[in-house]
């Protein structure tokens, strides 16, 4: 079993090393759909940036507390098309991978997370591709925010050009829980006896979050009457 375990993980990283070789042969039809990718995140970044103004001059409050961007790299791309078994094109990139462009929205309270959600999805330049709560239906593991694919359109030279971006929306500390959840279950060498208290100490970690948010929820009414 662990041979066969070992001849499995040597052949994936054979298979990567392969996928990521042939991208990397013809970068160029490959960098102008990055740059696409690009242009779409700065798109909806800006969008966001913009509510935050109006509802700064309006209610005299920022819900947004900070915007985060981040495009994928070639390594990353390569994992999702080995592991969907995905043809080598630019088209079978662009249709099936749809977290290629990733805007993440840091909010101060749960309320403006789903008022910004509506904000965007009202504009008539932004279409609505799928959506995942995992605030209302958190993950197992205790992970929360709110998933939107959404298309936006850019304007080249050739025309007009819809793009997806995933957009992520939660709280400051559903952002930080989510940030320490990845660097402790992502670290190599942990003990197999460890695993199992460690998720149940992240898990209890991820409701004390929840709860807080909660109770920052309530101070907020009290506070504010928007």
């Amino acid at each position: 079993m662990i041979i066969d375990h070992l001849r499995n993980f040597f052949f994936r990283e054979f298979i990567d090393k392969n996928v990521i070789s042939l991208l990397k042969k013809d970068m160029e039809p490959f960098n102008v759909l990055l740059s696409y990718y690009r242009c779409a995140m700065m798109q909806v970044e800006t969008k966001f940036n913009i509510l935050n103004e109006q509802f700064s001059l309006r209610y005299d409050r920022n819900p947004i507390e900070n915007i985060k961007t981040r495009l994928k790299s070639v390594e990353s791309i390569a994992k999702k098309i080995q592991a969907r078994n995905l043809p080598l094109s630019i088209d079978a990139v662009a249709e099936n991978i749809n977290d290629i462009a990733g805007v993440r929205v840091i909010c101060s309270f749960i309320d403006d997370i789903y008022l910004l959600a509506d904000c965007l999805l009202k504009q008539d330049d932004v279409q609505l591709v799928a959506s995942k709560d995992y605030i209302k239906n958190p993950k197992p593991g205790g992970y929360r925010s709110l998933h939107l694919i959404v298309n936006v359109p850019i304007f080249l030279e050739q025309g007009r050009r819809e793009m997806k971006v995933e957009v992520q929306l939660r709280t400051i500390a559903m952002d930080f829980w989510a940030s320490v959840d990845h660097k402790i279950r992502y670290k190599k060498n942990i003990p197999e006896k460890d695993l199992a208290e460690i998720s149940r100490e992240l898990l209890e970690c991820a409701d004390i979050c929840a709860d807080m948010d909660t109770r920052m929820e309530v101070l907020r009414g009290k506070v504010f009457t928007d």
